[in-house]
This record gives structure tokens, sequence and C-alpha cells, in this order.
């Protein structure tokens, strides 16, 4: 019998990748980050003139931050422990949107965060790369964990069925960015791991749970 399969984004739902991000540019980019909308544009002004910085600046320097200081980042509080927890009784793997070369390297930086799980990298919408994976795993059932609302909105255009959880573990984030649970493409909205666990345990996972038990 198939397992349940759970596929979580990595940034901002089991690493903080923002916070680090922005003390790197504030230290040696001369970059100021303030999140202080949903735009993400207007976040990042040079300190030198306080000018926004434009679209292709803003993918450089995202860039050459996931070339050299992803060992900024750490574990976002619960969820490390939390994915272990959940491979007791489901596969877990990571679908993280990245440049393919960067699958190795954040395999590893999870591994050395005590999580060692399959990473399958991507860009743009999430929904097809899901759709991959599931049919690749053919699981009981397939809960999808991403911090961003689009991604929920093209899982749920692209499969007819999969349960989403709407996650965003950073602080300076969180306030800001659309939510999926109230534009219908999520069954729950939940920030924190001590309740998120719950939730998927309880919620989700409980019917592999009643079988193991039986």
């Amino acid at each position: 019998m198939s397992r349940p399969l759970v596929i979580s984004d990595c940034d901002e739902v089991l690493l903080h990748m923002v916070a680090p991000f922005r003390d790197w540019l504030n230290e040696e980019r001369g970059v100021d980050f303030h999140m202080g909308t949903n735009d993400f544009s207007q976040a990042l002004r040079w300190q030198a003139d306080g000018a926004a910085l434009a679209q292709d600046e803003i993918w450089r320097e995202l860039r050459e931050f996931f070339e050299t200081e992803m060992h900024r980042q750490h574990p976002i509080e619960g969820s490390v422990a939390a994915m272990n927890r959940l491979s007791d009784h489901a596969d877990v793997v990571i679908l993280t949107n990245l440049l393919d070369k960067h699958q190795e390297g954040r395999a590893k930086q999870l591994l050395d965060h005590g999580l060692e799980a399959r990473v399958f990298t991507n860009q743009g919408p999430k929904g097809p790369a899901l759709k991959a994976i599931i049919e690749e795993y053919s699981p009981s059932r397939a809960i999808f964990i991403d911090d961003l609302a689009q991604h929920h909105r093209s899982a749920r255009e692209t499969l007819e069925t999969i349960t989403t959880l709407h996650f965003c573990g950073e602080p300076l984030l969180a306030p800001h960015i659309d939510c999926a649970h109230k534009a219908g493409h999520a069954d729950a909205r939940i920030d924190r791991w001590d309740e998120a666990l719950p939730w998927l345990l309880d919620s989700v996972l409980a019917e592999a749970l009643d079988k193991e038990d039986a």
C-alpha cells in the first residue's frame, strides 16, 4: 500500500531566507531591505540614495545570495523536527524554486541541519512539478506546503485532489503576503510548526496513523 506524500517548500517553510538575505544585503551590498507591503520589488533600496533596486538588480542579488550565502540560513523553529516526525508516517520530499545546479547544495544544506530528504528543484509555478512528483510516487494522499499563494493556486489549477497548507514561518513576510487560504486555494493557513504539525497529523495523516495502529 502506498504511503502519504508530503511535498514541502524550503525557504520560509523550513529555513529562514529573507532575514539572512536582509542581513547580507545590509552588511555586504549597501542595500536596505524593508518589507512594508506585499510588493517585494519596493523592499530593496540602495543605502546611498534610497532608490529602489531595478528588477534585474534584485534578481542579481538573489542569485548571488544562493551562490555564496546559503550557509547563513538557519531552520525555522520546529521545522526539522516536524519533517522528521512526518517522515515516520509519510514520504517527505522538498520542492524548491532554485536553479537545478543548486539541487545538491540544498540537499546537503538540509542534511547539515538534520533533515534528510529528496530535493526537487523548479522554476516558475509549482503545479506541473507537483503533478510529476505525485505521478512518480502514486501516494495514498498528497500534501503540499508552501509560503507563496501563487504556488497554491498553481497546485489547485493543475491537480484535481491535493491538500495544501499555506505556511510562512518568517515574521518579516508573514503579515504582508497574500493568503492562499483566504483565496480558496489552501486548506489552512498556519505559520508556526507547533500548530502546523498537529494539524497535519490529526487532520491529514490521521487515516495513515489509524491504519498503523490497527
